[in-house]
């Protein structure tokens, strides 16, 4: 497998180009079958989150890999390839292996540590498996970065390096608006955001809580869930009159526009005021946190006098004043660790099957001169035949020992491979056997196939 990835992420592009190259509704599914279906990959998947685009492919040439991939993503987020060039990251092999590891650690979160980058690849892993575009090396290789993504949360304390997303942000609209607690709350959309945002809100002492989605039966699932004592729904409709009766706004739905207009949180913010000073009440600003991907919340709130907007923007620069944590080089060592063991593996398996087509060759050869030997002496006594087999297969068998064992541990180091290639050259194996065992088509790779995603 020689593994890629072509991507961007709020590390490499400002807010405004992930904005713009956000990929929404069907886009997803469509990019994802033009990758597989390019003339150099044969698996791919797509982990896309709201600050992450990234496309993971098995290629078998790597400029036109990137080539087709750039194109891709340009294609289908709408931003002009020379400009969106400019913001692309690019991965190849074992530094592609590392980077989907420390993805999933959470090294290369906005906030570093959170946790809900493991469901975020394994839904990329199901989807792809799903529009069976994924085979069985990005299945392996995703199901040892899930694995890698738990170590380091069970063996560091790299959850304490940074929080989800959700909470981060209400950190940062408490240091602006005051506490969480007893706060009137409304949140915009039911996806999986939103209801981390609003069961976090309710952890944290909101007990009046509206729910607004554009799909009602979802807002009312996750009222359900909160209880009816705490949260009730709202249709969306409703949101602009409700922003003069809430303190606290979270906003996640994946909308392809603003959700929340400048003039309507300007109007709240003119009634709350007009209310605060009637109750002679300590004048609070209306908190607005925006978690989505292109933005619910119109930019301009931020200029607006008696509103605080927190948004992925703002979350980003506030993130990078905050000091790491020790654990981060714990969790580093860790992903060199694992890299180190995956590229091992997959290079000592790359060999197994020449291995194998090695030892079966020698099999025939023994049965080939077990049955000349019939020929010539056919009063062979039962003994004496099983005698001579038994020592002919021992000598086989010592003798491709060693070089067998050997070139297995040569294979898993660096250039391991061009001992497959020796191996095949000095025994004159049949190519189409050495594709037998390993499933390979002569001149192509395995077709992908579906598989858990665990």
């Amino acid at each position: 497998m020689s593994l890629l990835v072509v991507g961007l992420s709020h590390r490499t592009a400002p807010v405004g180009v992930l904005e713009r190259a956000a990929l929404t509704g069907d886009v997803p599914t469509r990019l994802l079958h033009d990758a597989a279906a390019t003339a150099t990959v044969a698996e791919a998947a797509l982990l896309n989150t709201c600050n992450r685009i990234e496309l993971y492919a098995d290629v078998d040439k790597f400029h036109a890999g990137v080539a087709e991939l750039s194109l891709l993503l340009a294609h289908h987020s709408g931003v002009d390839l020379e400009e969106l060039t400019s913001h692309l990251y690019v991965h190849y092999e074992d530094r592609a292996v590392h980077h989907l590891f420390s993805v999933a650690c959470g090294l290369e979160s906005m906030v570093v540590g959170e946790g809900q980058i493991l469901g975020q690849l394994r839904d990329a892993l199901a989807k792809a498996q799903e529009e069976h575009t994924a085979g069985r090396g990005l299945n392996e290789l995703f199901q040892q970065a899930l694995r890698v993504g738990k170590r380091a949360h069970s063996e560091t304390g790299i959850d304490k390096a940074g929080q989800s997303l959700v909470t981060f942000g209400l950190e940062q609209v408490a240091a602006g608006a005051g506490e969480i607690a007893g706060k009137r709350a409304l949140v915009v959309g039911a996806g999986s955001m939103s209801s981390l945002a609003a069961a976090t809100l309710v952890r944290s002492g909101v007990t009046d809580l509206l729910v607004a989605n554009r799909t009602p039966a979802r807002a009312e699932r996750l009222v359900e869930i909160l209880g009816p004592d705490v949260a009730r729904t709202l249709d969306l409709a409703k949101v602009p009159e409700a922003l003069a009766d809430v303190d606290l706004v979270i906003s996640c739905t994946g909308a392809a526009g603003v959700v929340i207009r400048a003039e309507d949180v300007a109007a709240a913010v003119a009634v709350r005021g007009d209310t605060q000073r009637l109750r002679r009440g300590a004048h609070r600003p209306l908190a607005l946190l925006d978690l989505a991907m292109p933005r619910d919340v119109d930019h301009a709130v931020h200029e607006l006098p008696g509103a605080l907007l927190v948004d992925l923007e703002s979350l980003s620069h506030a993130h990078a004043a905050t000091p790491g944590a020790g654990d981060v080089d714990a969790v580093t060592r860790i992903v060199a660790e694992e890299v180190a063991a995956f590229g091992a593996a997959q290079r000592a398996a790359r060999i197994a099957p020449t291995v194998v087509a090695l030892r079966a060759m020698a099999s025939d050869v023994v049965a080939a001169e077990l049955g000349r030997l019939d020929s010539r002496l056919p009063d062979l006594d039962e003994r004496s035949r099983a005698e001579i087999t038994q020592t002919v297969r021992r000598v086989v068998d010592k003798l491709l020992h060693a070089p067998t064992v050997r070139v297995k541990q040569l294979a898993a180091e660096p250039g391991g491979a061009s001992y497959a290639d020796a191996l095949r050259e000095l025994f004159d194996l049949d190519p189409a056997a050495v594709h037998a065992v390993s499933g390979t088509p002569v001149g192509g790779r395995p077709q992908p196939s579906g598989g858990s995603a665990g």
